[in-house]
C-alpha cells in the first residue's frame, strides 16, 4: 500500500513539474515575441563596452526569461557577423544574471500571490479564445506566468514534495549521493534534459522550501544547473562558424570556472556559507509555515544571484583571455570555395525570435539590393562603353541574385511558419514585396545587356550629349536607392519626401528625353533604328525608380 501511495505521489510530482515547465515555455515564448522590438533596440546598442554588454545580456534575459534563448540568439548574431566575439562574451555573462529573476519570483510566492496566479492562468486561457493576435499573445503570457505557480504549488503540495512518502524517498536518495560532485552532476543532467536552468532552479527552490532537500545540497545542485544550461548553446553552435562555436565554448568555460571556484569555497567552508545565507533570511520564532517556506526558498534564490553576479564580476576583466582560449581550442578552418549562395546576416537560430530575425533578413534583402544596383551599374556602363565582355558579367551576377532572393524568400516563409504575430507578418509580407521589386531591378539590368548587344551588332550611335543625360539619369537612380535603403533599414522616414522628389525628377527626365528624341527624329537628327533601344532604355530606368519607390513605401515603414 505504501508503494502504491509513493507511486501516486511521484506521479503527482511529475504532473507539477510538467505544468511548471509548460508554464515556463509559454511565458518565455510570449515574452520573446511581444518584446521583440525592445530586444532589437537593446541589441542595437551593443558596443565594445563590457559593462553595457553585461547589462544588455541581463536585460534581454530578464525580458524573455530564458538564458538559453539569449545564448542561442547571440550565437545566431555572431554566426551572421552582426556581433563580434568580444561583444558577445559580456552579453552571455549578463544572460546568466538575468536568468536569476525567475528564482527570486518563485521564492517570493505566498498564499495571496498564489490565488492571483491561479486567476491569471484562467484569464490567460480564456483570452486564447479571442480572435485578436495581441489578446492571444497577452493571454499566453498570463497563462504561462500563472501555470508556473500552479506547477510550483502542485510540486509543494501534500500529494507531492510535501508528502512524507516523497520526503522519505528523496531523503534516502540524497543520503546516498551526498557528495558535492555527484550533486553537481545531478543538477547538470537534470537541467540539460529540461533545457532550462530557471526551471531546474525553481524545482530545487521548491524542494528546499518544503524540507525535501537540505540547503547545502541544494547549493551544489544549483551550481550544476548552471553547467547544464550550456547544453542548449552547445547544440545551437553545431553547424555554425568558428566564432559561434567559440561563444558556446566560452559560455561553458565561464560556468565551469565559476562552479569550480564556488564548489571549492562551499566544500571547505560549508557550515560558514550556510550560516551566512541563513542569517540573511532568518525565520522568527513562531513564524507560520508560509513565512518559513519563503525564507528557506529565498536562501537558495539569493545564492543563485550571488553566484552569477560574482562569477561575472570575477571573469569580466578576463574577456580577452577567454576569447584567446576559445581561439586556441577552436581553430579557423580554411574557407572553401562554394558555388552556393548563403545569407550574410540572417541565421536560422534567430527565427524563434521573429522581430530579431526580421531585422536581420531586412539587411539581407538590401544586400540583394546592393548586388542588383551593382549589376545595373555594370550593365549601364557597359552600354555606354559598348563593352560586351562587361555586359556578359551581368548575366552571371544575376544568377547569384536570383539564388540570393530565393534564400531570402525561404527565410521569410520560415519566419511566418514560426508563428509570427500579425504585426511581424505585415513586415514579412512587405519584405516579400521588396524582394520582388529588387529582383525587377536585376532583370532590367539584364535588359540593358540586350541593348548593348544590339547596339554593337548594328553599330548604332546616339546623338551628341545623349550619353551624358543618360548617365545623369542613372546617377539619380543610385542616389534614390541609397535614400530608400536608409528609409527602410535605418528607418530614417524623414527622407521619404526627398526620395519621392527624386523619383518625380526621374519621371520628368524620362518624359523630357523621349520628347527630345521624338523631335530629333522629326528633324532627321536621329536614326529611326535607334528608336526602340533608346525609348526602352529610358523607360526601363524610370521603372527602376518606380520599384525603388514601392520599396520605400512598403508596409514595414
Amino acid at each position: 500500500m505504501e508503494v502504491v501511495q509513493l507511486i501516486g505521489n511521484l506521479v503527482w510530482l511529475l504532473a507539477g513539474v510538467g505544468v511548471f515547465i509548460v508554464g515556463m515555455n509559454f511565458l518565455s515564448d510570449a515574452l520573446e515575441r511581444s518584446a521583440g522590438g525592445g530586444m532589437k533596440k537593446m541589441l542595437g546598442k551593443i558596443t565594445g563596452n563590457r559593462f553595457l554588454g553585461v547589462g544588455i545580456g541581463a536585460g534581454v534575459t530578464a525580458i524573455i526569461q530564458s538564458s538559453s534563448a539569449t545564448s542561442v540568439m547571440v550565437i545566431g548574431l555572431v554566426n551572421a557577423g552582426v556581433m563580434t566575439l568580444m561583444q558577445a562574451v559580456p552579453v552571455i555573462m549578463g544572460a546568466n544574471i538575468g536568468t536569476t529573476i525567475t528564482g527570486v519570483l518563485v521564492a517570493l510566492k505566498n498564499d495571496y500571490f498564489n490565488m492571483l496566479m491561479y486567476l491569471l492562468a484562467f484569464s490567460g486561457v480564456m483570452m486564447g479564445f479571442f480572435k485578436s493576435d495581441k489578446v492571444k499573445l497577452a493571454g499566453k503570457l498570463c497563462a504561462g506566468l500563472g501555470l508556473i505557480f500552479v506547477g510550483l504549488n502542485i510540486m509543494s503540495s501534500p500529494e507531492a514534495f510535501g508528502s512524507q512518502a516523497v520526503k522519505t524517498f528523496f531523503s534516502g536518495i540524497f543520503e546516498k549521493v551526498d557528495f558535492p560532485l555527484l550533486l553537481i552532476l545531478i543538477g547538470a543532467i537534470f537541467t540539460a534534459l529540461i533545457q532550462s536552468s530557471s526551471a531546474a532552479t525553481g524545482v530545487v527552490i521548491t524542494m528546499v522550501g518544503v524540507g525535501t532537500l537540505s540547503l547545502d545540497q541544494a547549493l551544489f545542485i544549483v551550481l550544476g544547473a548552471n553547467i547544464g544550461t550550456c547544453v542548449t548553446a552547445l547544440l545551437a553552435s553545431v553547424g555554425a562558424n568558428a566564432n559561434s562555436k567559440r561563444v558556446a565554448l566560452i559560455h561553458f568555460t565561464f560556468n565551469v570556472i565559476g562552479t569550480a571556484l564556488f564548489t571549492a569555497v562551499i566544500w571547505i567552508f560549508k557550515d560558514f556559507v550556510v550560516h551566512i545565507l541563513t542569517s540573511m533570511f532568518p525565520v522568527a520564532e513562531g513564524a507560520d509555515a508560509s513565512t518559513m517556506q519563503m525564507a528557506l526558498q529565498m536562501r537558495v534564490s539569493m545564492f543563485h544571484v550571488i553566484f552569477n553576479v560574482s562569477t561575472t564580476l570575477l571573469l569580466l576583466p578576463f574577456v580577452k583571455l577567454l576569447v584567446k582560449f576559445s581561439q586556441f581550442v577552436i581553430k579557423d578552418k580554411e574557407a572553401k570555395k562554394e558555388d552556393g549562395v548563403s545569407l550574410k546576416y540572417a541565421d536560422a537560430r534567430l527565427i524563434a525570435t521573429p522581430a530579431v530575425a526580421i531585422m536581420q533578413i531586412k539587411k539581407d534583402a538590401f544586400e540583394m539590393g546592393d548586388m542588383a544596383m551593382e549589376s545595373l551599374r555594370t550593365a549601364f556602363e557597359s552600354f555606354i562603353a559598348r563593352d560586351l565582355d562587361a555586359a556578359e558579367k551581368v548575366v552571371e551576377n544575376n544568377e547569384k541574385i536570383i539564388r540570393y532572393g530565393e534564400e531570402v524568400s525561404d527565410y521569410l516563409v520560415k519566419i511566418s511558419a514560426s508563428g509570427a504575430s500579425l504585426h511581424d507578418e505585415k513586415k514579412v509580407n512587405a519584405l516579400h514585396n521588396n524582394v520582388g521589386d529588387i529582383a525587377r531591378v536585376s532583370e532590367i539590368a539584364e535588359n540593358f545587356v540586350k541593348y548593348t548587344r544590339r547596339e554593337v551588332r548594328d553599330n548604332l550611335t546616339f546623338s551628341e550629349g545623349i550619353n551624358e543625360k543618360l548617365t545623369e539619369m542613372h546617377a539619380l537612380l543610385h542616389k534614390q536607392y541609397e535614400l530608400v535603403k536608409r528609409i527602410v533599414v535605418d528607418k530614417e522616414h524623414d527622407l521619404l519626401k526627398e526620395s519621392d522628389e527624386l523619383e518625380e525628377d526621374i519621371d520628368n527626365m524620362r518624359r523630357a528625353l523621349v520628347n527630345e528624341h521624338i523631335e530629333r527624329l522629326a528633324q532627321g537628327k536621329c536614326k529611326p533604328e535607334n528608336n526602340t533601344i533608346f525609348v526602352n532604355l529610358v523607360c526601363n530606368m524610370e521603372r527602376i525608380g518606380d520599384h525603388l519607390s514601392f520599396v520605400a513605401h512598403s508596409v514595414d515603414n
